[in-house]
């Protein structure tokens, strides 16, 4: 590994107290023939509310993970409801095609046992551990664990503890009804990596990113400590990562190197008056990690030290440059972006809505004021700011705006990968003005990729592989659009769209927006007749609330396992349709008159895998 640093000010001017930012960058220093195998758990949930189209998509991307492995590595795969299965015991990955097989016969049903399937991938992880392997747990939930641990201080503190005996864990949120907080407080713990899953198609991606990361490991446990000089004040890291402060050293506890991706520390610093011009030392840096290093009886894990004199250089004022390097502006200023993410959303949990808004126009107009908008990264980090200001100034903080806001604050915090940068902040298009006829005017399409929505431009004469800077508020996949025009912006690497903008339609289909469904009113008790053959089947859940019937004793119980629901409460359900194990979606769901029950409410469908 090598370290590297640049500041946003050098050099910087004679007699002048002055502040700077600093980022330092480790990262491998050539290719290696040769990775850490693996010694790997996936845990996946399988509850009722991952059926349908979110545990096909999380079966596919579990398949495809397969493809990372090697004969030498080992692998477990654990599925969990409110009971916990291994599917498959550790072993050596040398049979890929039977992997697949299993994982591809998983099929959903009951409740959410986080605690225990994550506990027993741990377990498999651990009957295997070995310090030349690289530990890991994947976990991954679409819902809020409401059978066996549920504290999230418990899990927290057992992941912690899993950490500290080599066990690292990884957490993936699938959807708009997870723990967010509990699963990147987890992974924090744990050091492993966090991450949002908006949407079923997302899964491939982020499964991929992970294992990519998993498989290019070029060092472990990094450690950095900072000494500043005489003078010379550390007034913030940047990061997230953990830390100890000693007086004025800082210790960063940084965790994995990727390869391709780097390790950077942002630090901001506030540097004396120097009275002379020349070369100055600033900090005293020390970085120790473990590495693979190749010897003729293979690779061998090495304990590693470095030491770097960090110097910034001093010069008259006319030597110095007006403005500063704006690659490092830019990319500190997206770190304190997110930490005014999470600001806000602190605030929003407690309803301070007005002062959440308030929060993200400081950081907006921060950052207009520091870094010139040259760069498509700024202009969209703008463009996702205003978007959730507006967003909390109408009081329209949802779930899924609570989960974006805080996944794109944690990767920005935490990682340095473009993949994983703004993902999501998906708005409607439904209140544009619909048109069918776009005249000489410019078409644009809104694409999903990689986790976020994009804009290009799809009428002929223009760079169709170029970004276009679009309202985040009208964002919406799929959507085709008509501006009055676009320009390309002086950098010439973006587009902007300008004036009026429009929805494109079939013809017959003009007007102001699209009408949004809404649930049945008025639901009645649900009827059926017949036996559970003469439902009607499907294989979405939709808007309606899937039950699972259960045998509890001697008798069939239908239990909700939807999440929102209370999993202990049986349910007024037709008994002529009941047979243990099965799955169906009603209407809706309402709490009996004398609570501890709830009545199944209008049409029931069987659902089927």
């Amino acid at each position: 590994m090598k370290a590297s640093y640049t500041f946003s000010q050098c050099p910087i001017p004679v007699n002048t107290a002055t502040t700077t930012d600093l980022i330092l960058r480790f990262q491998e220093e050539s290719k290696t023939s040769s990775r850490r195998p693996l010694n790997l758990c996936v845990v996946l949930d399988r509850s009722g509310s991952m059926s349908g189209k979110p545990l096909r998509f999380a079966i596919q991307a579990a398949q495809k993970l397969v493809d990372f492995l090697t004969p030498d590595d080992y692998f477990s795969l654990v599925i969990y409801d409110d009971q916990v299965e291994t599917l498959l015991l550790p072993q050596l990955a040398s049979d890929p095609a039977a992997i697949r097989s299993k994982i591809g016969k998983i099929r959903a049903r009951g409740l959410t046992n986080l605690s225990g399937g994550w506990l027993q991938g741990c377990a498999h992880v651990q009957s295997n551990f070995s310090s030349d392997r690289l530990n890991r747990v994947i976990l991954l939930t679409d819902g809020l664990a409401n059978v066996g641990t549920t504290k999230p201080k418990t899990l927290v503190n057992t992941a912690r503890d899993q950490a500290e005996n080599g066990i690292i864990t990884t957490t993936l949120g699938f959807g708009d009804n997870f723990n967010e907080d509990l699963l990147i407080d987890m992974a924090d713990a744990a050091g492993g990596n966090f991450y949002y899953i908006q949407s079923p198609e997302d899964a491939l991606d982020v499964f991929r990113i992970e294992m990519e990361s998993l498989v290019s490991v070029v060092a472990q446990n990094l450690t950095v400590t900072l000494t500043p000089e005489t003078g010379v004040r550390i007034t913030d890291i940047l990061n997230n990562y953990r830390r100890i402060t000693e007086g004025d050293r800082f210790t960063v506890f940084l965790g994995d190197v990727y390869g391709g991706e780097g390790k950077p520390l942002a630090v901001g610093v506030s540097l004396p008056e120097y009275a002379k011009t020349g070369e100055q030392k600033l900090l005293s840096v020390t970085y120790q990690y473990q590495s693979v290093e190749e010897s003729s009886k293979g690779g061998v894990i090495q304990q590693r030290r470095e030491d770097l004199t960090v110097t910034l250089p001093v010069a008259t004022p006319e030597d110095c440059p007006t403005d500063p390097d704006y690659r490092i502006l830019e990319r500190t200023s997206q770190l304190r972006m997110a930490k005014a993410k999470e600001e806000a959303v602190s605030l929003a949990d407690k309803g301070d809505y007005k002062q959440a808004s308030e929060k993200l126009r400081e950081a907006i107009a921060a950052l207009q004021q520091k870094v010139i908008e040259t760069s498509f990264t700024v202009a969209e980090e703008i463009a996702q700011l205003e978007h959730y200001a507006e967003t909390l100034t109408q009081q329209r903080f949802n779930p899924t705006v609570r989960k974006e806001m805080r996944d794109q604050s944690y990767q920005s915090l935490n990682r340095d990968r473009a993949d994983l940068q703004l993902r999501g902040a998906a708005g409607s298009a439904s209140s544009l003005e619909a048109i069918s006829d776009p005249q000489d005017r410019v078409l644009l399409k809104c694409e999903k990729i990689g986790g976020k929505l994009r804009i290009r431009v799809i009428s002929d004469g223009y760079n169709s592989d170029l970004n276009v800077q679009f309202p985040r508020s009208i964002r919406e996949n799929g959507v085709t659009y008509v501006a009055d025009k676009v320009e390309l912006v002086p950098s010439g690497n973006y587009y902007r769209a300008v004036g009026k903008i429009r929805r494109l339609v079939k013809p017959g289909e003009e007007h102001a927006g699209s009408p949004t469904p809404s649930k049945p009113q008025n639901l009645k008790s649900a009827k059926v007749q017949g036996t559970i053959n003469d439902l009607e089947t499907t294989d979405t859940v939709g808007d309606g609330v899937l039950v699972q019937c259960l045998k509890d004793g001697k008798k069939l119980r239908v239990r909700v396992v939807s999440d929102g629901y209370d999993p202990d409460y049986n349910m007024r359900f037709p008994r002529s349709i009941r047979e243990e194990g099965e799955m169906y979606v009603v209407d809706g769901v309402k709490e009996a008159s004398g609570g501890n029950s709830y009545i199944a409410l209008g049409k029931i469908r069987r659902f089927v895998q």
